[in-house]
């Protein structure tokens, strides 16, 4: 499957234009403009080879470490070298020799754009299951970042496992990636074009949730989803009883989180000073952090803010002294009938 990919994306593509679907690509009425800008410093051969499904754009990366899985072109990593400054540093991996042969040319040309006296860009060529042969030390990435690959990958288990090796405490495994509603049957995996379209790898979305938290990932919080619309009548015709989504997650390495939003009566405030966050933070898809504004978090919200590289954008209200049950909106509080007046005849419910 390796080879495969290797020959969809280095000889079969050759502009993002070649692509059969609408999996991998990002529409630029979801680019803000602060990143539309950041993009226009991108050599044109560079972005015409991208083939992403999302925007990665973790906030706070002045001075950042990042590690781009499957950076291809480089049109992530050259657009997070500005973002992380010339004290930054980002490294992209990739086992496409044609895509890293474009990325490679180019970094002089970025160097020159972003007016750095030294570049902040790295490529190597490996494989995402497979960090543990680069030589990286252990606990030295403050983000690592992936584009619609992790699906391409034929054991993503071992590219979460390997991301958080690498990541050091409190750092922040921000991608985006193809998921599905159900799990893709088995004879659909060796279609070439399914799965360099990014459709027949993609993840069930809760094989990933299990797959994250057996790395170590204990509560991943969904940024961002859109459902992708396959654009082709034969691959429709192929797969098509299947839906796919794509959709951007934030994994924060972080022993001990709970399983659960658990309630401790604990808040926060968010003074700002987030570049491009003036008025609000968004933490994921259910915590939009108005500046100012007493904000009521679960425990393991509290910790993903004063734990991490967020810390000093916010105000911290409360301990983990007190346990309130769950939090309000995230589950049932008791999962048992707290009414004992009436009938208690066992009624046939289902699971869930």
């Amino acid at each position: 499957m390796k080879e495969s990919v290797k020959e969809y994306y280095g000889k079969i593509l050759q502009h993002s234009n070649d692509l059969q679907t609408n999996a991998c690509c990002t529409t630029d009425a979801s680019t803000p403009d602060f990143l539309k800008k950041a993009m226009a410093n991108i050599h044109d051969e560079v972005a015409a080879r991208y083939y992403g499904c999302g925007l990665v754009r973790p906030e706070v990366l002045e001075g950042m470490r990042i590690l781009d899985l499957g950076s291809g072109s480089g049109r992530d990593c050259y657009l997070l070298a500005q973002l992380v400054g010339e004290k930054g540093y980002v490294l992209g991996v990739d086992m496409t020799d044609e895509q890293l042969e474009v990325a490679n040319r180019h970094i002089e040309w970025h160097r020159e754009r972003f007016g750095f006296a030294r570049s902040n860009v790295e490529f190597r060529k490996g494989y995402i299951e497979q960090l543990d042969e680069l030589g990286l030390e252990e606990g030295s990435f403050d983000i690592i970042v992936s584009n619609c690959v992790i699906n391409l990958s034929p054991d993503k288990e071992a590219v979460l496992r390997e991301a958080y090796r690498l990541l050091k405490p409190g750092g922040e495994l921000y991608f985006s990636d193809v998921y599905s509603d159900r799990r893709v049957p088995a004879e659909l995996l060796n279609d070439q074009v399914l799965y360099g379209e990014c459709l027949s790898g993609a993840l069930y979305w809760n094989d990933f949730q299990n797959l994250a938290k057996k790395a170590g990932f204990l509560d991943p919080r969904l940024v961002e989803d859109h459902p992708i619309a396959i654009g082709n009548d034969a691959i429709h015709a192929k797969i098509g009883h299947i839906h796919f989504f794509s959709a951007t997650y934030r994994l924060f390495k972080l022993e001990g989180l709970e399983s659960h939003c658990e309630d401790y009566g604990q808040a926060v405030i968010y003074k700002g000073g987030i570049t491009n966050n003036a008025q609000r933070f968004e933490l994921d898809k259910h915590h939009l952090i108005e500046k100012g504004k007493m904000f009521p978090v679960c425990g393991n919200t509290y910790r993903m803010l004063n734990e991490t590289r967020f810390a000093k954008f916010f105000d911290f209200f409360g301990s983990q002294d007190t346990h309130f049950g769950i939090f309000d909106g995230c589950g049932t509080s008791l999962p048992f009938d707290a009414d004992v007046g009436g009938s208690s005849a066992p009624q046939n419910t289902g699971c869930c």
